[in-house]
């Protein structure tokens, strides 16, 4: 499969929902539009009662936004749409009153990091590096911030969004409360994925609703403050510094 999709199956009342480009998994404006629809429809669908976020290939989860259309960026007002696009995502991750678990299979990069933040349980492979690149082209990581300084901390969040040329090891992202499982290979990943999964059906689904308002307090205000984030992604990308950088990747 060479083209992008997003698609969601139902197997034993998980829904997974797989989202895939070739280009690494980034997500352009369409893609990432299809992936917050399809979370909030699942988690409206009676017959979902856990939700699985994963993404296609082998290598890589998701490489974050895509550089084609951010090249292309010529206004303050196109560059916010364009950020918004995984705000819209985070948001109906947070929004849905059902447990999202992350599968995380490979290397995460900028808007990726912040997906996998946004689950409520994250699993991955010894392959799943982790990297904040956005301040490497004059940006910074805006309005995925939030979800990974929620899940991980100040300290590391800050830690990785300046040191924007290193990849992060799976195990120190475990250690600092991204991943609750690290598995050798991704044939474990995704028995341990889909045992949780199943697992979690046989709980009261409103007693896990509950425990999501729980986990997610205090990030009401998150539809406002990640607009505002996105606005200011939206402006500094237009800088001549960020222009001058992004000419090296077309």
């Amino acid at each position: 499969m060479t083209q992008p999709y997003v698609n969601i199956d139902i197997v034993n009342e998980v829904g997974y929902i797989e989202f895939f480009h070739p280009a690494h998994n980034s997500l352009p404006g369409d893609v990432l539009a299809k992936l917050a629809q399809t979370i909030t429809e699942a988690g409206e669908n009676s017959a979902i009662k856990v939700i699985v976020l994963k993404s296609g290939g082998d290598r890589t989860f998701c490489a974050g936004a895509s550089f084609k259309e951010l090249i292309n960026i010529n206004d303050a007002a196109t560059g916010k749409v364009f950020f918004s696009g995984f705000a819209n995502v985070i948001n109906a991750m947070r929004k849905c009153p059902k447990f999202i678990i992350g599968r995380i299979q490979g290397k995460t990069v900028g808007g990726g990091v912040g997906l996998a933040a946004s689950t409520d349980y994250c699993m991955g492979t010894k392959f799943a590096a982790i990297k904040l690149s956005e301040l490497n082209i004059g940006i910074g990581p805006f309005v995925v911030g939030p979800a990974i300084e929620r899940k991980m901390g100040l300290s590391a969040m800050s830690q990785i969004a300046i040191d924007a040329n290193s990849f992060y090891p799976a195990e120190w992202a475990k250690q600092k409360g991204l991943f609750t499982h690290v598995h050798e290979t991704t044939e474990e990943l995704d028995d341990a994925v889909k045992e949780t999964a199943e697992h979690l059906c046989t709980y009261n689904t409103e007693a896990m609703s509950e425990m999501k308002k729980v986990f997610w307090k205090g990030t009401d205000d998150w539809d406002e403050l990640l607009a505002e984030r996105a606005q200011t992604s939206g402006r500094l990308v237009l800088s001549d510094f960020t222009k001058e950088k992004l000419k090296g990747f077309k």
